[in-house]
């Protein structure tokens, strides 16, 4: 883990520079390794004020920049698989993954709140890995105002086209930036990828650890909105759960 760390913060150092935002993958500070998790998740985990958040949120002030940093956190004898976002002052807004893997439900315990974030580099709105799969989710950042859509991910080789697919597709339903860090190495599949409000893809990695770098004009959001407003055009009372119950089959002669 300290290695994980350290590794880290040089790189936050070396590439962090400039940028307004840095987006890691989920759990990077650990790896993702369930079996790991069962021995030792008590032990590895941290509090949010713990040392490495601390010397992340130092970095962070230093350079001036967001981090969504993917961490083990302990809060108490709870243990959340956790997307804190550091902002350059130094302060720190955790989202605990809601959407728990199934292989995952009895390591951690499940966040009870989605957040969006206000940040210098715009309103972030995170989600971790599975959560991508549930539309609902973006659909609900973005109507909260959120601008970036931030992905920390741990996706296994194999699976990669699920990242790469969904993280466009939720940009473009709601048009607005994506970002999908994935982590690599260990059998996880990399190809992170940085999406534009169209679903266009601006930036995209292979299966070797790397660094992305895209510039995000925030004003793009109003005009793919402007120019198809899909997000003020749905009909919210069509799909309450209360109108499933009103949904009845079809059959050939009913047509």
């Amino acid at each position: 883990m300290a290695g994980n760390v350290e590794h880290l913060l040089a790189a936050l150092r070396k590439h962090g520079a400039g940028s307004d935002l840095v987006v890691t993958p989920e759990l990077v500070t650990t790896g993702y390794d369930l079996a790991m998790f069962d021995e030792r998740g008590a032990e590895l985990a941290e509090p949010l004020d713990g040392p490495t958040v601390t010397a992340v949120a130092e970095a962070a002030a230093e350079l001036g920049t967001t981090v969504v940093l993917g961490i083990l956190e302990r809060d108490g004898d709870v243990i959340y698989d956790t997307a804190a976002v550091v902002l350059p002052d130094r302060s720190v807004y955790p989202f605990r993954k809601t959407h728990l893997y199934p292989d995952e439900l009895t390591r951690f315990s499940a966040g009870q709140d989605l957040i969006t974030v206000d940040t210098p580099a715009g309103r972030l709105g995170p989600l971790i890995c599975f959560e991508h799969a549930f539309p609902e989710l973006a659909t609900t950042l973005a109507l909260a105002g959120t601008q970036t859509l931030v992905i920390p991910s741990a996706v296994p080789i194999g699976y990669e086209y699920l990242l790469t697919l969904r993280t466009r597709a939720r940009a473009q339903d709601n048009q607005m930036f994506a970002v999908g860090c994935n982590l690599t190495g260990g059998g996880f599949s990399g190809h992170s990828l940085i999406v534009d409000p169209s679903g266009e893809v601006l930036a995209s990695a292979g299966a070797e650890e790397a660094v992305l770098r895209a510039r995000l004009d925030l004003g793009v959001i109003s005009r793919e909105r402007n120019q198809e407003p899909a997000l003020g055009m749905r009909q919210v009372d069509l799909y309450r759960p209360e109108a499933v119950g009103r949904l009845g089959a079809v059959t050939a002669g009913d047509q």
